[in-house]
């Protein structure tokens, strides 16, 4: 095995071993680097010309040099710097070595760095929501609670709740993992659509097939909204100018029930995807929440302080959003009737008309009275687009249910339709009877309500139904399952129902 000089990593001509390293080096060279640093070159420690042991090795005859030539100067120059650059060279090993150290430890301390930003980051956020959580509600009733004892919907008085609570961790992970689930089922599904939803041609054939006048009362008239029960189409839901709630079933052409509980109008009502529970705004500032089994209003839910203008359920059916002319958006958790966040855009200061979910759940879309559709991040809370164009109070908000574009509809008796990846319009139609949307589920139809219902194919955008049966404005407009048929509602107080 041949030995090999730790400075030049050559085959030594007088090789020395140095006892403070161990390491082998070529005599010529590290006692010239002995002269210049006075150390071992390997691991700094003091280290002298008298401490080199040389090691006795057989070296091979080597010619001598030509001393009859006149290039002996030139020889011993050019070695000279041969030595030089090998000691040149092993200092920057060391110094690529010490740099590279260097750079390792900054690496880590700027991750160290990052994680602390990241955790002094959640906890203000934590604070911002506990800051929030704690601001006086003013003019907002103190929560009543009921004994524990007493089932929901029981025959006591209804609990009222209106503080705040905060989106815990726990809760904006559900939203996320319904977002995930909902979004991947939207990707299987395609742009398919199903395959037992009503043609076109076959829709524009629809005619009125019945019309229920006696719902509501007659001395204070007027159907002022509409939904149906997404697991049995049959239940039609109802909210009058009456001041009541009624649930009707189509089939038996009969009133399962009336909710009476509201000291004002009725005007957003939503039923419940899977359970026997309804849900109800008016301008009297509450929001309640029926059980349609016992007839009765099972909480009443304070979150705001003026009109509430809007209802939407959240995919997950525990979740309620409400708007109002107070200006502020709530975000209510319907199992416990607790208020969990309450928004307002301070920088604008308008009242809020309606407010709808995306299908996905975690951004939602709100009107507003200066003609401004409102697009917020639930999660963070914060307004993140914003689509202007309406010249009057926006009405309705209706999202398609491939969650890419946004049907709205406003007092200036305009249509508008807009795609949320571009932010931008890109179609109106302008209608002389009104401006409220409505979308089936599957997002192929468009109903536009006004003085009469006109029915839009998407895309196409060509006009497949209009009906005039309403004597008064259209308040309400649903499309039963795969549009098999079509139910509306209006200020002539009636309910029809229109199919083939």
């Amino acid at each position: 095995m041949s030995l090999v000089c730790a400075i030049s990593n050559e085959v030594p001509e007088h090789p020395c071993v140095s006892p403070v390293s161990n390491q082998v080096f070529e005599r010529r060279l590290i006692e010239k680097f002995i002269a210049e640093n006075g150390v071992d070159p390997m691991n700094g420690q003091p280290l002298s010309e008298e401490q080199l042991i040389d090691i006795k090795v057989s070296h091979p005859i080597r010619p001598k040099a030509p001393s009859s030539t006149s290039i002996p100067a030139i020889l011993k120059s050019l070695q000279d710097e041969w030595d030089a650059v090998m000691l040149h060279s092993f200092t920057l090993r060391q110094q690529l070595q010490t740099t590279r150290q260097e750079l390792s430890h900054a690496l880590y301390q700027h991750d160290a760095a990052c994680r602390v930003i990241a955790r002094l980051t959640k906890e203000v956020t934590a604070a911002r929501e506990a800051l929030a959580t704690l601001k006086p509600q003013a003019g907002l009733v103190a929560p009543q609670s009921v004994p524990t004892s007493q089932p929901a919907g029981g025959g006591g008085e209804p609990m009222e709740v209106s503080e705040q609570v905060g989106m815990s961790q726990e809760i904006i992970q559900k939203l996320q993992d319904k977002a995930t689930v909902l979004t991947t089922e939207r990707k299987k599904r395609g742009k398919t659509v199903p395959e037992d939803l009503v043609r076109a041609e076959d829709l524009s054939k629809y005619r009125q097939v019945a019309s229920h006048a006696g719902l509501h009362s007659a001395s204070v008239p007027g159907i002022l909204c509409m939904d149906l029960c997404p697991s049995d189409t049959n239940k039609v839901l109802t909210g009058g100018a009456d001041k009541n709630v009624v649930v009707f079933d189509k089939s038996e052409e009969q009133i399962v029930a009336t909710l009476k509980g509201h000291t004002k109008k009725v005007t957003s009502v939503i039923y419940h995807p899977s359970q026997s529970v309804v849900f109800s705004a008016s301008p009297d500032c509450t929001i309640r929440v029926w059980s349609v089994t016992a007839g009765n209003c099972v909480q009443v839910v304070r979150a705001h302080e003026g009109s509430v203008t809007g209802l939407s359920l959240h995919a997950t059916g525990d979740f309620l959003l409400s708007s109002s002319e107070d200006q502020y958006w709530a975000f209510s958790d319907i199992q416990t009737g607790r208020v969990l966040t309450k928004v307002t855009d301070e920088a604008a200061g308008v009242a809020l008309t309606c407010a709808q979910f995306h299908p996905d759940g975690l951004i939602f879309g709100t009107g507003t009275a200066d003609s401004q559709i409102k697009i917020w991040d639930l999660k963070e809370r914060t307004n993140v687009a914003n689509f202007p164009g309406h010249s009057g109070p926006v009405t309705s908000i209706a999202f398609s249910e491939n969650g890419y574009y946004l049907a709205t509809g406003a007092q200036d008796s305009s249509v508008k339709l807009w795609d949320l990846r571009k932010l931008k319009n890109f179609k109106t139609i302008n209608s002389e009877s009104g401006g409220k949307t409505w979308l089936n589920k599957s997002g192929t139809y468009l109903a536009v309500g006004g003085s009469d219902i006109r029915v839009y194919i998407c895309k196409q955008w060509s006009e497949v139904l209009n009906f005039s049966d309403h004597s008064g404005l259209v308040t309400g407009v649903a499309f039963g399952e795969n549009a098999q048929f079509l139910s509306s509602a209006g200020m002539d107080r009636s309910l029809k129902f229109y199919s083939l």
